[in-house]
């Protein structure tokens, strides 16, 4: 199993914090959480990661090097301009049949094995692991006819969603979707397969999962490592 990390962003969502580090270098205990990404991708049977990068690469090269160290082979794609959540893909060579792709700044607990054994039983093109996220409105919420006249009213409503995790499994067949040049983000490779009416599954996570992008996130991420440490 192959596996491609994105992380050629700049984070700016996590500033001050990526001042100085990009957002997958960022410690949660005392190692970069990227580094756990690579242990537990070792640890569910992936035999080869690239890492797409762009922003600060050489910070990427120098700590994981080519992964002798975490016992699987580490390769790199460096991007010369932004390509996106979807566009590095499509330059990296000698894919797989079906691969992982997946962000370099993510804390969860779900099984990378698991998801990839699913997708190849689905016969999908293309897998998205998802989680149940809670909205919290902070205002009055109001509801009103188109004269004015009030109909409905919620303090504080709270409204869950189904949204991305960041972890995808493809095939290669939507390769030749992504543009050769230029920008191409991951919302636009979906649109492009369900106008294709491709298969597209959805496998939903109730386990543990933390996106850093924000700051609060981060911290929150940092406490939940603590005690996930020897489980991940």
């Amino acid at each position: 199993m192959q596996a491609i990390i994105l992380a050629g962003g700049k984070g700016t969502r996590l500033k001050p914090y990526t001042t100085v580090l990009p957002k997958p270098l960022m410690p949660v205990g005392d190692c970069p959480i990227l580094e756990v990404v690579v242990r537990q991708l070792k640890k569910n049977g992936f035999r080869k990661i690239t890492m797409a990068i762009g922003h600060q690469h050489d910070l990427f090269i120098a700590f994981f090097g080519n992964g002798k160290k975490w016992k699987i082979p580490i390769e790199y794609f460096i991007e010369e301009e932004p390509l996106g959540t979807a566009g590095p893909v499509r330059h990296i060579k000698n894919l797989e049949d079906d691969f992982l792709m997946m962000n370099g700044d993510i804390l969860t607990d779900l099984s990378f094995k698991k998801l990839f054994e699913i997708h190849k039983n689905k016969k999908a093109d293309l897998t998205i692991a998802t989680h149940k996220r809670t909205q919290n409105v902070n205002y009055g919420t109001l509801e009103y006819s188109k004269d004015g006249r009030l109909t409905g009213f919620r303090e504080k409503p709270s409204f869950d969603f189904n949204v991305s995790m960041g972890i995808y499994i493809l095939s290669r067949r939507v390769l030749p979707l992504i543009p050769a040049k230029g920008r191409f983000d991951f919302p636009d490779l979906v649109h492009k397969l369900l106008s294709r009416n491709m298969t597209i599954h959805c496998h939903v996570y109730k386990g543990y999962w933390m996106d850093i992008g924000r700051p609060e996130d981060y911290e929150q991420a940092v406490d939940d490592y603590e005690k996930m440490k020897d489980i991940l």
